[in-house]
C-alpha cells in the first residue's frame, strides 16, 4: 500500500511539472488582436480599403479628443441602471479609451495615446469599489475595454510611465478583479460571460496564467447558465431567449468577446461543444431577421429585429476563415450592422491565414438528436376512453382516483391549474392524464413534500401523461426565470419533489409509465423511482429539477431510478438540473436509454452507478 502511494505521488509531482513547463508565455499584444492583426487592420484603414476606411472614419467622429474623464471613488448600479452612481461615466470612459488606443495604433498621432493614458490615469487611483445590484456585470462590462487599451499603450511607443502602469494594475487586481473573481451564478448567463473575457484580459495583461485559466475553466465548465455548455443550448437556443434580444445579443456577444481572446492565445473556443457559439448566433441572426426557430418554452419578441447589436462581425470572419457558412449572421452584417459599424469592424480585423472559396464552405447542422416534442403538448397526445372521470380545476384529484380504483377508469385533469395541499397519492391500474401543457399540477406555494407518490408499496400499473407537474411556488411565463420566487439555486429553498414512487425491495412496484410529461422547476428530484419492474419514460420533458436543498447538491436530479429492473427511456428531455445530473440511474439491470437529449445539468448528462 506504501508503495503504491508513493507512485501516485511521484506521478503527480511528474505531472504538475509537465503542466508548469508547457505553460507558455502570454502574446502581447494579446486580447482582441495580436500585434499582426492590428498591423493588418491599420494597413487596410491607410490604403483607404473598403469597409475599413469608412469604419475608422467613423470611428474618428464617436472619438473626440475633448473628452474628460470623470473618475469616480464608489461605482453603485441598481436593477437596469436604477440608482446609478458613476456607472456611466465608468462605462463611457471605457469606450472611449479603448477607441483612442486604436485611433493612436492606426494613425501614430500621439494626441491619441495621451488622450488614452489621460483616461486609464484618471481612474486608477481613484476608483475604490462596486455596489450594488450590477457591480459584477459594471466590472464584466468595462475590463474589456480599459484592459484592451492597457495593453495596447503598454506595448507600443506611447509614453504611458511606469508608475501608471503600476497603479493601473492595482486597480484590477483590486476592486476589479476582486468583485468578479467568485463570478456570479445565480445570474442570467451574460453576466458570466462577460466576467470571463474581462478575466481572462487581466490574466495576459498581468502575465497571471493562473487568473486565465480560472477564467477558461469557467468558459468550458461553468455551472447553471456560466459555461458555454449552459448558456447555449444544443438547438442553438440562448438561455435568455425567453426574456428578449437585448440580452441574448449581449450574452453571446461577450461569449464571443471571450473566444477571440483565446484564439489570441493559442486556444480555440469557437470549436467547442460542435461550434455551439456559431449555432448561437445563427439562431439569434435568423429569429432576429423574422423567420421562426425552434424554440422550448414561448420564445420572447421583446426588441426582436430592432435593436442589433454591433456584435457579429468578429464570429463572423472567424467561422468564415474556418469554412463554416454562416448565411444569417452575413445577412445581419449586411443588411443591419456593417453601414454603421466602426470599433467592432476594426477589432474583428484578423492577420490574413487562409483563403476559403464559396464551395468549400460547410452547412452549419443543428444536432439531430435535439428533442422539441418531448413533454406535454398544447393537446392531448390520446384520446381518453369512454367513461374516463373529468376533474375540473379546484375539486378533489384524490377523490377521483379514490374512486377509479376498483373500475380501472382514466382520471383526466381539465384544462387550468390544479392546486395541491397535499400530497397526491397514486393508487394501482390508474391512468392519471392532463389535456396537454394547459394542464398544471402543482403544490400549494404554503406546502413542501412531494407533489406524487404511490398510495402503496406493491403500486402496478399506473400511467402519468399529458400535464405538466410545476415544483415551483408560482408557475407560467416569466420574463426573467433567475429573478422570480421560484429561483432554485440558493439552499433556503423549499424542498418540494415531483413525482417519488418509492418500494421496500427491488423491483416490488410494476409497470410504470411516464409518457408526454413535464416535470419542472422541483427543488428535489423531478422523477425518482426507487423499486421498479418495468419502467417506462417515453417523450417527456424533466428539467430544471435537483436544487441545493436537503440532503443536499449533488443528490437531487431530473430523473432518478435505483433498485428497478426492465427500464426503457426514449425520446425525452433531462435539462438544466441546477445542481444534479439529467439521469441517475444505480443499482438497475436492463437499462436502455436512447435518443434522448441531456444538456446543461451540473454534473453529469446520465450518471451510472
Amino acid at each position: 500500500m506504501r508503495k503504491i502511494a508513493g507512485a501516485i505521488l511521484i506521478a503527480f509531482f511528474i505531472s504538475a511539472g509537465i503542466l508548469h513547463a508547457q505553460e507558455k508565455p502570454f502574446v502581447h499584444p494579446g486580447m482582441a488582436q495580436n500585434r499582426q492583426d492590428l498591423d493588418y487592420m491599420k494597413k487596410m484603414v491607410l490604403a483607404g480599403t473598403q469597409p475599413y476606411k469608412d469604419a475608422f472614419e467613423r470611428l474618428k467622429s464617436i472619438t473626440p479628443l475633448s473628452f474628460k474623464p470623470q473618475p469616480f471613488t464608489h461605482i453603485s448600479v441598481g436593477s437596469y441602471g436604477a440608482n446609478s452612481q458613476g456607472g456611466s461615466q465608468l462605462s463611457r470612459s471605457a469606450d472611449m479609451a479603448y477607441n483612442c488606443a486604436l485611433l493612436w495604433y492606426i494613425t501614430g498621432d500621439k494626441a491619441y495615446a495621451d488622450k488614452a493614458i489621460e483616461i486609464l490615469n484618471a481612474w486608477s487611483p481613484v476608483l475604490w469599489d462596486f455596489d450594488d445590484n450590477n457591480a459584477k456585470l459594471n466590472v464584466g462590462l468595462t475590463s474589456y475595454y480599459f484592459l484592451n487599451t492597457a495593453e495596447i499603450l503598454k506595448n507600443t511607443n506611447s509614453g504611458w510611465k511606469a508608475k501608471d502602469i503600476e497603479q493601473f494594475k492595482r486597480m484590477i487586481v483590486g476592486p476589479y478583479y476582486q468583485t468578479i473573481k467568485d463570478f456570479f451564478t445565480e445570474a442570467n448567463g451574460n453576466w458570466d460571460g462577460s466576467m470571463i473575457n474581462s478575466m481572462m484580459c487581466m490574466g495576459v495583461f498581468l502575465d497571471d496564467h493562473v487568473m486565465f485559466n480560472r477564467a477558461v475553466e469557467r468558459f468550458y465548465h461553468g455551472p447553471n447558465n456560466s459555461g458555454i455548455t449552459k448558456y447555449v443550448y444544443p438547438s442553438g437556443q440562448i438561455q435568455e431567449t425567453l426574456r428578449d434580444w437585448g440580452h441574448v445579443q449581449l450574452g453571446i456577444g461577450e461569449f464571443e468577446k471571450a473566444a477571440q481572446i483565446a484564439w489570441t492565445q493559442g486556444l480555440d473556443f469557437y470549436g467547442a461543444a460542435g461550434n455551439r457559439l456559431a449555432l448561437a448566433y445563427e439562431y439569434t441572426s435568423k429569429y432576429m431577421l423574422g423567420e421562426d426557430v425552434p424554440v422550448y418554452g414561448i420564445i420572447s419578441v421583446r426588441e426582436r429585429g430592432q435593436n442589433f447589436r454591433d456584435i457579429y462581425e468578429a464570429i463572423y470572419q472567424h467561422y468564415q476563415a474556418e469554412g463554416i457558412e454562416m448565411p444569417y449572421t452575413a445577412r445581419v452584417i449586411k443588411e443591419k450592422t456593417r453601414p454603421k459599424t466602426s470599433f467592432a469592424l476594426l477589432t474583428s480585423v484578423r492577420a490574413p491565414a487562409k483563403i476559403i472559396t464559396p464551395h468549400h464552405l460547410i452547412v452549419l447542422k443543428v444536432p439531430g438528436n435535439v428533442i422539441l416534442q418531448a413533454g406535454a403538448l398544447n393537446t392531448i397526445t390520446v384520446q381518453p376512453p369512454v367513461g374516463a372521470i373529468i376533474v375540473a380545476a379546484g375539486d378533489s384529484i384524490q377523490t377521483a382516483l379514490d374512486a377509479s380504483v376498483s373500475k380501472g377508469k382514466w382520471v383526466v385533469l381539465a384544462k387550468g391549474i390544479h392546486t395541491l395541499r397535499a400530497t397526491l397519492r397514486i393508487p394501482s391500474g390508474v391512468t392519471l392524464s392532463g389535456e396537454g401543457r394547459e394542464t398544471v399540477l402543482m403544490l400549494s406555494p404554503k406546502v413542501s413534500g412531494k407533489t406524487i407518490e404511490n398510495a402503496d408499496k406493491d403500486m402496478h400499473d399506473v400511467t402519468l401523461r399529458d400535464f405538466v407537474l410545476e415544483g415551483g411556488l408560482i408557475t407560467g411565463v416569466e420574463f426573467d426565470p433567475n429573478a422570480s420566487r421560484r429561483n432554485r439555486s440558493y439552499m433556503s429553498a423549499p424542498p418540494r419533489a415531483g413525482v417519488e414512487f418509492q418500494a421496500d425491495h427491488d423491483n416490488q412496484m410494476h409497470n410504470i409509465r411516464f409518457e408526454h410529461l413535464t416535470v419542472q422547476n422541483c427543488t428535489k428530484n423531478g422523477v425518482s423511482v426507487r423499486g421498479g419492474q418495468k419502467v417506462v419514460v417515453r417523450d417527456c420533458s424533466f428539467n430544471d429539477n435537483g436544487a441545493n436543498v436537503i440532503p443536499g447538491g449533488g443528490l437531487l436530479h431530473n430523473l432518478h431510478i435505483t433498485h428497478s429492473n426492465n427500464i426503457d427511456v426514449t425520446g425525452s428531455r433531462f435539462d438544466t438540473s441546477t445542481f444534479g445530473s439529467g439521469i441517475d440511474v444505480s443499482f438497475c439491470n436492463d437499462v436502455t436509454i436512447s435518443d434522448n437529449e441531456a444538456a446543461r445539468n451540473k454534473l453529469s448528462g446520465i450518471l451510472c452507478t
